[in-house]
């Protein structure tokens, strides 16, 4: 039995709810958390810098993770957007283009992994999608178009799904495709209300537990946590 734990975490440029900015403060929620493979969003990724600037090389190397950078903001002075850390390096990395036309530019990073040697394939898959409905209906569709009919190894999909709504479009076409989940309220950190942050399995059999990390407020979200089994 292959045992494995998957985060995903909006970390908010690191900024915690007292308007504080610290990287090592996020590392210290996910050295608690002690996931083999973590999702974040709204991370920097710049080349060079502090630990303020480069917050993706900082907590990789904090943790003694590798890194996969999933900018969907480009800039001179350095890269925003997603990121995957994980115990292992990736067989294979895909970016998928999410944006949608003039909103603000999204992506989602999809990797494959090796497990247990080469005796199990992981996919994981890392997202923030939009603010609009129909604009979330769009990255959905795009999502589900790059997983195909039916997921071939252990499948992840992770992120800050930014869907108010439990009975939206976008949430049934994932459990449909993925396996229903619970949502667990994550956003605001400090009083959590909403489940804008979601963790998918499939096959759903291989989720154990999902929970929420409750841990002091250094984004305005929460972590959430599924602990997988892989027979």
């Amino acid at each position: 039995m292959i045992r494995l734990r998957v985060a995903s975490y909006n970390v908010h440029q690191c900024v915690g709810l007292d308007g504080r900015r610290d990287a090592a403060r996020v590392a210290a929620v996910l050295r608690e958390i002690d996931a083999d493979f973590v999702g974040l969003q709204e991370v920097d990724a710049r080349p060079g810098g502090d630990a303020t600037s480069m917050q993706m090389h900082y907590l990789a190397d904090a943790l003694g993770l590798h890194a996969v950078a999933g900018p969907t903001i480009v800039r001179p002075g350095g890269h925003y957007g997603n990121a995957l850390l994980s115990r292992r390096a990736a067989r294979e990395v895909r970016h998928i283009d999410l944006t949608v036309y003039r909103r603000e530019p999204r992506a989602a990073i999809d990797a494959d992994f090796d497990v247990d040697g080469d005796a199990a394939r992981v996919r994981v898959l890392v997202t923030h999608l939009g603010l609009l409905p129909g604009e979330r209906r769009t990255q959905v569709r795009r999502l589900l178009d790059a997983l195909g009919a039916e997921p071939e190894a252990i499948t992840v999909v992770c992120g800050d799904i930014n869907e108010w709504f439990a009975v939206g479009r976008p949430l049934r076409w994932l459990h449909a495709r993925l396996g229903r989940t619970r949502g667990l309220p994550s956003f605001p950190a400090g009083f959590p209300l909403f489940a804008l942050d979601r963790l998918w399995v499939h096959p759903r059999a291989a989720l154990r537990r999902l929970r929420v990390h409750r841990t002091s407020a250094a984004s305005d979200h929460l972590p959430l946590v599924a602990d997988l089994e892989i027979a």
